[in-house]
């Protein structure tokens, strides 16, 4: 009981970071680019998932039910740098840092999983 309470709090604890994730198909190499204000909630996509709720993307969650979930991995691909400016626009700054990464990596047709 006391390992949970520290849990808790050590997650209450953690600071919440914005990034940029990716979902990738370890079987055919396809991959999701999305990002979110709050890192932590990955967890919960994964949940979304795994119990075939995720809206976002429907292609992606037919191939998570096809595939299974040991088929997949999420990994975060950068995490958003903020900056101690009254002008800073985090969810400007996280719409940029995502479409980089999605011209770099590409993930549209059958490279991933995203629309153009």
């Amino acid at each position: 009981m006391e390992r949970k309470r520290e849990l808790k709090q050590q997650f209450k604890e953690t600071p919440i970071e914005a990034g940029v994730y990716q979902i990738k198909n370890t079987v055919n190499n396809k991959i999701f680019v999305g990002s979110t204000n709050n890192l932590k909630s990955l967890n919960g996509v994964r949940f979304s998932l795994e119990t075939n709720g995720y809206m976002p993307n429907r292609g992606l969650q037919e191939e998570w039910k096809q595939f299974g979930k040991e088929a997949f991995e999420i990994s975060v691909l950068e995490k958003l740098k903020k900056k101690d400016d009254s002008y800073f626009n985090e969810k400007e700054a996280l719409g940029k840092l995502e479409e980089k990464w999605l011209e770099e990596l590409q993930p549209f047709g059958d490279k991933g999983y995203n629309q153009e």
